[in-house]
C-alpha cells in the first residue's frame, strides 16, 4: 500500500464526515449560536472564562491528543493496515467524534458541568455517584502515569557509582528546560491577550517565534539536573498550582501555543509521507489473532476486542468526554464553536492516527523483529526517515527526530494538568446535589468541595501512586478508558432522549463499546486469575471485576431510562 495514498484517502473521508455527518448532528440536536453559554452566564475569571475558538481548539486538542493516537495504531498494526484504517475512519466519524461532540454539547446545556451531572439529571443520582467514582479513580491513574512519564522525561541519569552522567542526562535536561521556558512564555501570552487586549494574531506570531527561541535556548543551555523523585515533587507542585490557577493565565495560553507544536509535527509528517510516498511493508491483514510472532511485545490476543481497546484516542476515547465536559465546556464562547472543536478535533486526531500507521508501516521490517518497538520512537523514526528522502530535507533526519520526540513529550505535561483539573471537578461534584456548585455547599461538604482542598487530595493521591507503582494496574487503563466512552455515549443518549431530541446515533456505538469493554475486562480477569503469581494479579482481577459490575449496573439503569423515554414518545 502506498503511504501517501492511504493518508490522502483517509483525510478526504474525514473531511467528508465532518462536513456531512457533523453538520447533520448539529442540526438534529439544535445547536444554537444565539444561546448564552456557561462561559458567559457563569463567568468567574477562574474556571468559566470565554475563549476565542482557535485558543479553545488549542486547549481541547492539546488535552485529548497526547501520545494516544500514536501509541494505539502502532501497537494495533500487528493486525494489518486495513483493520487499523477502517476502525480509525469508521470509529472516528461515527463513534469518537459523535461521543466528543455530544459530551461537550450536553455539558454546555447543563451549565458546563461534567458528564456525571448530565447522568444525574437524566438517569439518577446513584448512577452519577458511580460514574464519578469510576471517573475520578481513572483520572488519578492518569495523573500518576503522566506525572511519572514527565518526571522520567526530565530526570538526570546516574552511573553505578552514583555520579551524574552528563552525556546520558543531556537530552532529558534539554526537554525539562524547554518545558519550563514554555510555561513562562504561556503566562506572558495569557496576560497580553486577556489582560492587555493584545491582538491574537500578532500575539500568536510572537508566541510561535518565542517557542522556537525556547527550543534553541533549552537545547544549548540546560543547567538543571535533578533525580526522578525530585522531579515528581516539582511536577506535583506545578499541577496543584495549575489546577486552581485561572484558566486564562496558564491553561488556555499554554495549550493554545502547545497545539502549534502538534500542528507543526503533523505538517512535517504529511510533507514526509507525501514527499517520500513509499510503499508500506505492513501487510493488509495478518489474521484475527496476534500470536506475538513479530517479537514486538506480548500478544494483543484476538482482533476482537483488542483492536478496539488498543486504538483508543485514534478512534474513540472516554477521556475526551471528561475534557469536553470538564474544561472545554466552561470556556466555549458560542455553541456553534462546539462542532469544529469537538467533532473536528477528534477527526484531526484520527488523521494523526493514520500518520502513525504510515510511520510504523515504513519501518515495519525493523518493528517486526523488535528492533524499534517504543511507539514514540517508531513514530519519530518512520517520519524522520521519510523526510530525509526528500531532497530539500536530506541531512535533517536527526533534527526532525528530536523535534518529533520533543513535541510528543510536551503533550504529556499538557494532558497532565488538564487531568488534574478534571479530577478536581469530579471530586467536587461527587459531594454536590444536581445544580449545586461548591459555593452552595455547607458543613463538611463545604470543606471537601473547596477547590484547594479537592486539588490537594487529588495531587497527593496521584503523585503517591505515581511513585509507588501505577504500572502494576496500568494494564486495565485501556479497557477502563473505553468503558468511560461507552458510559459517555449512554449518558448523552439518555439526556437527548429526555430533551426530546434524536439520540438514535448513539445507540449502536454505545452497545458496541459496552460489549467490547466487558469482553476485554473478562479476558483480563481470567488471565490474571489463571496466571496469578503475586498479589497484583489478584488486585487487577478484582478491579476488573468491579469495572464489569459498574458497567452492567450503569448500562441497566441507562437502558431502562432510554427505553422508558421511547415508550413515552
Amino acid at each position: 500500500m502506498n503511504a501517501a495514498l492511504l493518508l490522502i484517502v483517509g483525510i478526504i473521508v474525514l473531511v467528508i464526515g465532518y462536513v456531512t455527518y457533523g453538520k447533520w448532528l448539529a442540526d438534529q440536536w439544535g445547536v444554537d449560536e444565539s444561546k448564552v453559554t456557561p462561559a458567559h452566564e457563569l463567568e468567574d475569571g477562574n474556571d468559566y472564562v470565554p475563549a476565542k475558538a482557535p485558543v479553545l481548539m488549542g486547549h481541547h486538542f492539546s488535552s485529548i491528543a497526547g501520545a494516544g493516537p500514536i501509541n494505539g495504531p502502532i501497537q494495533a498494526a500487528v493486525f494489518g493496515w486495513v483493520p487499523v484504517m477502517l476502525w480509525v475512519l469508521i470509529g472516528g466519524i461515527f463513534f469518537g467524534a459523535v461521543h466528543d461532540f455530544g459530551a461537550l454539547f450536553a455539558s454546555v446545556r447543563n451549565k458546563g458541568q461534567s458528564i456525571g451531572e448530565v447522568i444525574a439529571t437524566s438517569i439518577g443520582t446513584r448512577a452519577k455517584k458511580l460514574f464519578i467514582i469510576f471517573s475520578y479513580l481513572t483520572l488519578i491513574l492518569v495523573v500518576a502515569a503522566f506525572a511519572s512519564i514527565v518526571a522520567n522525561t526530565f530526570k538526570a541519569t546516574y552511573d553505578e557509582a552514583g555520579a551524574l552522567d552528563m552525556v546520558a542526562s543531556a537530552a532529558n535536561a534539554r526537554t525539562a528546560m524547554i518545558s519550563i521556558l514554555f510555561i513562562v512564555i504561556a503566562i506572558i501570552f495569557g496576560v497580553m491577550v486577556y489582560r492587555r487586549n493584545a491582538s491574537l494574531i500578532v500575539s500568536t506570531v510572537i508566541g510561535v517565534v518565542a517557542i522556537v527561541a525556547c527550543m534553541a535556548i533549552g537545547y544549548n543551555w540546560h543547567p538543571i539536573y535533578l533525580n526522578g523523585s525530585t522531579w515528581m515533587i516539582i511536577v506535583g507542585i506545578y499541577i496543584a498550582i495549575a489546577s486552581v490557577t485561572p484558566v486564562w493565565i496558564l491553561l488556555q495560553p499554554r495549550d493554545y501555543l502547545s497545539s502549534f507544536l502538534l500542528y507543526g509535527m503533523m505538517i512535517i509528517a504529511v510533507v514526509g509521507i507525501v514527499g517520500a510516498h513509499p510503499s508500506l511493508e505492513i501487510p493488509a491483514f495478518t489474521g484475527f489473532v496476534d500470536t506475538a510472532e513479530y517479537g514486538v511485545g506480548s500478544s494483543l490476543g484476538s482482533l476482537f476486542p483488542a483492536l478496539f481497546v488498543t486504538i483508543a484516542c485514534g478512534a474513540i476515547s472516554g477521556f475526551h468526554s471528561l475534557v469536553g465536559s470538564g474544561t472545554t465546556a466552561k470556556q466555549l464562547d458560542k455553541e456553534s464553536d462546539a462542532r469544529p472543536i469537538a467533532y473536528g478535533g477528534m477527526l484531526i486526531e484520527c488523521a494523526l492516527a493514520l500518520i502513525s500507521l504510515c510511520a510504523v508501516g515504513y519501518i515495519w521490517k525493523e518493528y517486526v523483529p523488535g528492533g524499534i518497538t517504543t511507539p514514540t520512537a517508531v513514530f519519530a523514526t518512520g517520519i524522520s526517515r521519510m523526510c530525509a528522502t526528500i531532497p530539500f530535507l536530506a541531512g535533517a533526519e536527526n533534527v526532525i527526530y528530536s523535534m518529533l520526540i520533543l513535541a510528543v513529550s510536551a503533550f504529556c505535561l499538557t494532558s497532565l494538568d488538564t487531568a488534574t483539573r478534571l479530577a478536581r471537578y469530579m471530586f467536587q461534584e461527587f459531594w454536590l446535589e444536581p445544580g449545586q456548585t461548591y459555593k452552595d455547599a455547607t458543613g463538611f461538604k463545604k470543606v471537601l468541595t473547596n477547590p484547594y482542598v479537592a486539588t490537594a487530595i487529588t495531587v497527593v493521591l496521584g503523585v503517591a501512586l505515581g511513585m509507588t507503582g501505577y504500572a502494576k494496574i496500568w494494564a486495565l487503563f485501556g479497557a477502563a478508558n473505553q468503558l468511560l466512552a461507552a458510559l459517555g455515549l449512554l449518558a448523552v443518549a439518555a439526556w437527548l432522549g429526555k430533551m426530546g431530541k434524536n439520540n438514535k446515533m448513539f445507540l449502536f456505538p454505545m452497545a458496541f463499546m459496552l460489549v467490547v469493554t466487558i469482553v476485554s475486562l473478562i479476558q483480563t480477569i481470567i488471565t490474571n486469575v489463571t496466571n496469578a503469581v503475586d498479589m497484583w494479579n489478584w488486585i487487577r482481577a478484582g478491579l476488573g471485576t468491579l469495572l464489569v459490575i459498574l458497567a452492567v449496573v450503569l448500562a441497566v439503569e441507562g437502558v431502562k431510562t432510554i427505553t422508558g423515554q421511547a415508550k413515552k414518545a
